[in-house]
């Protein structure tokens, strides 16, 4: 009896071992099989990235790789970064094209717009002109101007949209931002007697180009002037929030109906109520377009013959 269980404890003994050694192996095969995947894939990615750095400095294919499957992928990522060169390239040639007709049309039509100006001007000087032609003068006159800024706004419009135009994106102080604008359509505002509001903390700061921005501001409060009606008024109030400062431009003007507030910041539209008024409709756009290249936008909320708000909203 005690010989059978000294076998049975034998025969349980060796199947323990056994077990123990088979799951050693197991595991060890596991693990040899890892690292040997993971030599691999190492491999492979040493492999992409030595490709992708011979790409990317226009190297010649590199011989000595023996899967057919990378050398294939360094062929096409070899043709792939040289395309994207060349069509870089000529994308940089394009702009610089369009960068030297931009400074040829400002630089021609400069000189004659403001010869117009000048010789229409001292003319209407002349105390013995008659009145049909100090009218006709100062038509010239005012066509001269509104053909003045039509130009200088197309050229403006066309280095936006060329990326010609660079911004020098920094921490800006909002009051110096509001002070410069205010000041710049002043004289406007006060020819209507329109006054103009402002409640801001000198101490906020937002990240944004000072001169691009005060053109984007300039155009919106002229355009809150244009369309507000003589002794109105205009505020100015800046909220601040975590990640953006919100600068509310308030007019009790004409408004703008529900329909349209979508169209206003398209290239020459103009709202059915603003037909009478003077405007080519670029003004909004080249707002929209300098906030969103620093990464802002613009809300806007309006009520027929109550008023409009133009939120801006500019990173901090």
């Amino acid at each position: 009896m005690s010989s059978v269980f000294i076998m049975e404890n034998y025969e349980i003994n060796l199947v323990t071992k056994v077990s123990v050694i088979f799951i050693i192996i197991i595991i060890f095969i596991g693990v040899t099989f890892i690292y040997f995947i993971r030599s691999k894939i190492n491999k492979i990615i040493r492999d992409l990235d030595y490709i992708a750095d011979n790409a990317i400095n226009n190297q010649n294919f590199v011989t000595g790789y023996k899967e057919d499957k990378l050398s294939s992928l360094e062929n096409k990522m070899f043709k792939y970064v040289s395309i994207t060169k060349s069509n870089k390239e000529t994308i940089e040639e394009e702009r610089n094209k369009v960068k030297s007709l931009v400074s040829d049309i400002s630089h021609q039509t400069k000189t004659p717009i403001s010869n117009i100006l000048l010789y229409s001007q001292l003319i209407l000087e002349n105390n013995k002109l008659d009145n049909y032609s100090k009218e006709i003068l100062e038509d010239i006159n005012g066509q001269a101007e509104r053909l003045n800024f039509l130009i200088q706004a197309l050229i403006k419009m066309s280095r936006l949209e060329s990326n010609i135009i660079q911004t020098a994106i920094k921490n800006n102080s909002i009051q110096e931002l509001i002070l410069k604008s205010v000041q710049k359509v002043y004289k406007n505002a006060e020819d209507k007697e329109i006054s103009i509001i402002y409640n801001c903390n000198k101490e906020l700061i937002a990240c944004f180009d000072i001169k691009w921005t005060t053109e984007a501001l300039v155009n919106i409060i002229e355009n809150s002037i244009k369309y507000t009606n003589r002794g109105g008024s205009i505020s100015i109030d800046i909220i601040s929030y975590e990640m953006f400062k919100r600068i509310d431009i308030k007019d009790n003007g004409i408004g703008i109906d529900e329909n349209e507030i979508n169209n206003i910041f398209k290239r020459f539209y103009r709202c059915k109520n603003a037909k009478t008024y003077d405007g080519v409709g670029i003004g909004l756009y080249l707002s929209r377009e300098i906030i969103s290249m620093q990464g802002g936008y613009i809300k806007v909320s309006s009520q027929i013959d109550k008023g409009t708000t133009m939120s801006i909203y500019l990173p901090s």
